[in-house]
């Protein structure tokens, strides 16, 4: 199963994207010899239109443009469900033995996402109801994920 991170707005070099970075090469790694690939960053520039519902809607559009088909669609959001990391793991691992060809995850801009992605959303997933700047956000998504390989690897976790 393919995973692609899609976010709206760009992380700038530093210390942030690195972070990132470290943990989708891990994620890579990990997951080939359990049947991921991936994961993938994309990112997408954020809408200039004025209103908000407008560069909500807009960047709801050009996320959904970028997603392969056939998909299951997690969205980021506020308002989503949050879960410890055994259960995200399991409903990933499920996804994939279920035959699921692409897992993407849809962080979007400021103002969240437009209602187009989420009423496609297989899963809204919140970290939280605190929140958090979209650097943090790919950060924890690309640890995330890597710890769910771990588990379903069958590595120890350390909650046990």
């Amino acid at each position: 199963m393919r995973l692609v991170i899609a976010g709206i707005g760009k992380m700038k070099a530093g210390a942030d994207r690195e972070l990132v970075d470290r943990y989708l090469e891990r994620a890579r790694k990990a997951g080939r010899a359990i049947g991921f690939s991936g994961p993938d960053l994309t990112e997408l520039p954020e809408a200039r239109a004025a209103r908000a519902d407008d560069r909500k809607q807009a960047e709801a559009e050009s996320l959904l443009a970028t997603m392969p088909a056939p998909r299951i669609l997690v969205a980021l959001d506020e308002h989503g469900r949050t879960m410890p990391s055994q259960d995200f793991a399991q409903r990933i691992g499920r996804w994939r033995d279920d035959g699921a060809g692409s897992l993407v995850f849809a962080i979007g801009g400021a103002d969240g996402h437009g209602r187009a992605l989420l009423q496609q959303a297989d899963l809204k997933l919140a970290f939280g109801p605190m929140t958090w700047p979209h650097q943090m956000v790919r950060i924890m998504l690309a640890e995330q994920i890597y710890r769910a390989i771990s588990i379903l690897s069958g590595h120890p976790y350390h909650r046990e």
